[in-house]
C-alpha cells in the first residue's frame, strides 16, 4: 500500500491520508502534504526514533519521520477533543485564515517540524555537537571574498530545527511553502520552543501531558515490543477541558474523574525511560557513538554544526543525506582507511561497528537508585561527586599500572529526570505568579471548573513521587580496563 493515499474517499477536504501503524489512517492538508514531501522532512526516514535501541530491540527499526506524523495527529485530536480547533472545512481551506484557523493549523506545524533538525541516531549524536561547541577552524567567505565569522548557535536540534524553518526560502524549503500559505514561520517557531504567546499552545507542545509524549510512549512500546510505555490514551483524549487561568490565557487541563489515568501516564513515561532510554544493554551503545562522534568532530571527519548551517541556507543537498547511514558510512570509512590514529577512538569504533559492548562496571555507586529532590539538589550533587572522584581514581590506577590501552566511559545524570516537578519545586522555579500560567504541571480540572495542581492534590500518587528523581549512572569499560580493575579488587 502506498503510504500517501491521493483524494481518500473517507476524507472528503483532505489533500491525502497516511496509514499510520498506531492510528490507521490520517488526513494531511496540501500544505503537510508540501511539507512531508520536502527533502528536509524525508531525511526523517533515515534516522531512527531510538538510535542504537534496535542493537538490543530488534523491531525497533521505527524512525523520526513516521513519529512527527504521529504528534501531528496527536495534536490535532488534543486539539478537537479540547474544541479550541476549526471544521475540516476550515482547516483543509488553504484560504481559511481566522485567527483560530491559522492557529489549529499551526499547531499541526509546529508538531510534524519540532524533530526537524534530528541529528543522526537522535539525542546519541546530538550531545557531542552539544559537547565540542562551535568549531573556530570554520570561517565563510562573504561576497568580497574577505573572512566571515560563521553564525553561532546552540548546537541542539531546537536551534537546527529553528534555523531550517526561518532560512529555507527557495524552492522546496519549507520557509517558501510556509510563507506560500501565509503562515507566521516566527510564530510557528516558538510553539515548537514553548514559548508561543499562547499559553494553551506551549501546554499542547511542551508540558507533562504533551502531543510528543502521546506519540512517543506508545510507538516506542510498540516498536521495541515491551508494554512500559502504554496508557489508557482514549481516557486522557476524552477527558481533556479548559479553563482560564485568568483573563487574558486559556490554559487545558484533566478532569478530575480521570485523575489516575494522567498519573499512570507519568509513571509510564517514567518507566520508559529507565527500561528503554536507559536500558543497560542499549544505552552503552549509544554512549560509545556519542564519543566517536565528538572525537570524529575534533578531528575534522564529520560536518560541523557551522557546514550544516551553511548547507541549509544553499540547499546543500549533503545536509539531506545527514543522517544515520551518513554516520555509519563515515565510522566505516573512517575505520577500514584507518584515518584516525587515536588507539581508543580506533577500538570504539570496531565495537560499534561489530556490536562489540563494552563492559559494564559494577560499584556501588553506579547502581541506578531513586532519590529524593531536594531544591539544592544537595544529594544529588553529592552523590555525582562520589561518583567522580571514584572514576578519577580508577583513572589514576589505569594510567599508573596500564599499557595505556584502557579506557572508561562514563554517562553520570547532569539534569533530574522526574516523574513530575513537586509542588516545592514548581514554586521555587516559578515563572508566573499564577501557578496556573506555568507551562509544564499537569492541572485537574474539578466538576465545578476550578483547577488545582496534580501534585498538590491529596489523593494522588503524585504529591509524593514527585519528591524523587530516577538517577541512573552508567559507567563502562573495555576489556583491559576492566580486567585491571577487576584485579584490583575496584569492581
Amino acid at each position: 500500500m502506498n503510504p500517501i493515499t491521493r483524494k481518500p474517499t473517507p476524507h472528503k477536504h483532505a489533500s491525502a491520508v497516511i496509514f499510520d501503524v498506531l492510528y490507521g489512517f490520517i488526513p494531511i492538508t496540501e500544505w503537510e502534504e508540501q511539507i512531508i514531501n520536502s527533502p528536509f522532512f524525508q531525511r526523517l526516514r533515515w534516522i531512527r526514533q531510538l538510535g542504537f535501541a534496535t542493537y538490543i530491540f530488534p523491531g525497533a527499526e521505527h524512525n523520526r519521520f513516521a513519529h512527527a506524523i504521529g504528534v501531528m495527529h496527536s495534536m490535532h485530536q488534543m486539539v478537537r477533543a479540547l474544541e479550541i480547533g476549526v471544521t475540516d472545512q476550515e482547516l483543509f481551506d488553504p484560504a481559511a485564515r481566522s485567527e483560530i484557523a491559522m492557529l489549529h493549523k499551526s499547531l499541526r506545524i509546529a508538531a510534524l517540524l519540532h524533530d526537524i533538525g534530528t541529528f543522526p541516531f537522535s539525542h546519541a549524536i546530538e550531545y557531542a555537537y552539544i559537547r565540542h561547541g562551535n568549531d573556530e577552524r570554520r570561517t565563510r567567505e562573504d561576497t568580497q571574498g574577505g573572512a566571515k565569522e560563521l553564525k553561532k548557535l546552540p548546537n541542539s536540534h531546537e536551534h537546527l530545527g529553528s534555523f531550517i524553518i526561518k532560512n529555507t526560502r527557495y524552492p522546496g524549503g519549507l520557509t517558501q511553502i510556509l510563507e506560500d500559505y501565509g503562515f507566521d514561520i516566527g510564530m510557528i517557531s516558538k510553539i515548537i520552543k514553548g514559548n508561543s504567546p499562547y499559553l494553551i499552545a506551549n501546554q499542547l507542545m511542551h508540558s507533562d501531558l504533551d502531543a510528543d509524549r502521546m506519540d512517543y510512549l506508545l510507538r516506542d512500546a510498540h516498536y521495541t515490543g515491551i508494554k512500559y510505555g502504554q496508557f489508557d490514551r482514549d481516557y486522557i483524549l476524552a477527558n481533556l477541558t479548559t479553563f482560564q487561568p485568568d483573563e487574558k490565557n486559556l490554559a487545558f487541563g484533566v478532569r478530575e474523574n480521570a485523575t489516575h489515568a494522567v498519573e499512570d501516564f507519568l509513571i509510564s513515561r517514567f518507566s520508559w525511560y529507565s527500561q528503554v532510554i536507559k536500558n543497560p544493554g542499549s544505552a552503552k551503545f549509544d554512549i560509545m557513538s556519542s564519543h566517536i562522534a565528538e572525537s570524529l568532530l575534533n578531528h575534522d571527519l564529520i560536518h560541523q554544526f557551522q557546514d550544516l548551517l551553511e548547507m541549509i541556507q544553499n540547499r546543500d543537498e549533503r545536509f539531506f543525506w545527514w543522517n544515520d547511514i551518513y554516520f555509519m558510512s563515515k565510522c566505516q570509512e573512517i575505520y577500514t582507511g584507518k584515518l584516525v590514529e587515536d588507539a581508543r577512538t580506533r577500538e570504539l569504533l570496531s565495537m560499534l561497528l561489530f556490536r562489540h559492548a563494552p563492559k559494564t562496571l559494577e560499584h556501588p555507586l553506579f547502581q541506578h537508585r531513586i532519590i529524593p529532590f531536594t531544591k539544592d539538589g544537595k544529594e544529588r550533587d553529592q552523590l555525582i561527586a562520589k561518583i567522580n572522584k571514584t572514576l578519577e581514581e580508577f583513572n589514576q590506577v589505569l594510567k599508573k599500572e596500564g599499557d595505556g590501552s584502557e579506557w572508561i566511559l562514563a554517562d553520570i545524570p547532569q539534569k533530574d529526570v522526574s516523574f513530575t516537578a513537586s509542588y516545592s519545586v514548581l514554586v521555587h522555579k516559578r515563572q508566573q505568579e499564577n501557578l496556573y500560567l506555568e507551562r509544564d504541571p499537569i492541572k485537574i480540572v474539578s466538576r465545578s471548573g476550578k483547577p488545582s495542581l496534580l501534585v498538590e492534590k491529596e489523593n494522588t500518587m503524585m504529591k509524593i513521587l514527585s519528591g524523587y528523581i530516577n538517577f541512573v549512572p552508567s559507567v563502562y569499560a573495555n576489556d583491559s580496563a576492566y580486567q585491571l580493575l577487576k584485579s584490583k579488587k575496584l569492581i
